[in-house]
């Protein structure tokens, strides 16, 4: 395993970038602690299967340097790095066993006979591949395939870091769930450093002790998933985490007062004077609806019961907000909204400012 450190790290495909909007990976320093799960998340296009071919050795960046513990790896080629990568489709060699696949690259490294067959024994079981262990890989489903792909990245127990590119891509959804619950017991067991590229945001925030969240080249927070929901460092953390989304309204902040239109609200802190394009976000969970007319005046356009809870869809001063309530509650005539003043947050040019308590 290994600590990784991305320094000054950035990336253009561009032969001669002269501005930031060139940059495929704006720069990016940070420390990836030895041992830890992190999942690279973002929508498509947004850098971070760029950031994973970086540390994997695909690609040599167009600036900074990647370090493995204290080595510095940046022109290090893959099979230099004693990684192992995990792609979205799978990478096996059809005419081999599933069993000879996975025994491959212990093979290839001079593994005693008998861990091989250890080893082996052990991930066939993990990916429940027992009754095809001796079946050629060419006859098997996409899935399986996969499975077996996983597998010859999860049977190396001495590699500096695991690498998944968007794994579960061909995975039915009942097994996604299995083999994430299983990639988080391997990790908790053998404690590789492991990195999960994907735009499913379940998929990060269960993995994940750490979640980078990506947009536009950039990194934009990383966080634990609770930081991610409870404090977003960025308007698009909040669009993209949660469902719905935290809402992110234009208002005026002075002090510790909120304008939201004609509305007034006191916050829990105070803020300096923000200059720019102000907002405030709250998630729809911290909002509450009050039929004594003591909130906000709201416009219920909708109400979309998914059975744990429902989904209130309205309006508030012209735009689009949601509320998120317990199964069961009553959605008032004329309901107004009740927004928890401690979980607002407020926003000067998407990037949160964090006032005096």
């Amino acid at each position: 395993m290994a600590q990784i450190t991305l320094d000054q790290l950035a990336h253009s495909y561009m032969p001669n970038p002269r501005s930031e909007a060139d940059f495929a990976l704006k720069q990016i320093d940070h420390v990836w602690e030895d041992g830890g799960a992190y999942a690279l998340l973002g929508p498509s296009g947004c850098g971070k299967t760029t950031l994973l071919n970086i540390i994997s050795g695909l690609l040599v960046p167009s600036r900074g340097r990647i370090l493995f513990d204290d080595q510095d790896v940046t022109a290090l080629a893959p099979e230099q790095r004693n990684i192992a990568q995990v792609f979205q489709f799978p990478v096996i060699y059809d005419t081999m066993t599933v069993a000879e696949n996975l025994a491959f690259p212990l093979a290839n490294r001079k593994v005693p006979k008998d861990e091989i067959e250890k080893r082996v024994k052990d991930t066939i079981a993990m990916l429940d591949l027992g009754d095809k262990a001796r079946r050629r890989a060419k006859g098997l489903t996409a899935d399986e395939k996969q499975k077996i792909s996983l597998g010859r990245g999860l049977v190396r127990y001495d590699v500096n870091a695991i690498l998944f590119d968007e794994p579960l891509t061909v995975i039915d959804p009942h097994m996604k769930w299995q083999l994430r619950t299983q990639l988080k017991e391997l990790h908790h067991k053998f404690g590789h450093t492991m990195i999960y590229v994907t735009h499913d945001q379940t998929e990060a925030l269960t993995f994940a002790d750490k979640v980078v969240v990506m947009y536009e080249g950039e990194v934009v927070q990383i966080g634990t998933p609770e930081e991610l929901f409870d404090e977003p460092a960025h308007t698009f953390v909040g669009y993209f985490i949660g469902s719905p989304g935290m809402n992110v309204l234009p208002c005026q902040v002075e002090g510790d007062r909120l304008r939201l239109g004609a509305q007034e609200l006191v916050l829990q802190r105070r803020y300096p004077q923000l200059e720019g394009t102000v907002e405030m976000g709250v998630r729809p969970e911290f909002v509450g609806l009050s039929a004594n007319g003591d909130g906000l005046p709201i416009t219920v356009s909708a109400v979309e019961d998914i059975g744990r809870f429902k989904i209130v869809r309205a309006r508030i001063e012209g735009r689009n907000f949601d509320a998120v309530l317990p199964e069961g509650t009553e959605v008032p005539a004329n309901a107004t909204a009740v927004i928890d003043p401690r979980r607002i947050n407020i926003y000067q040019d998407s990037h949160l400012v964090r006032g005096e308590a």
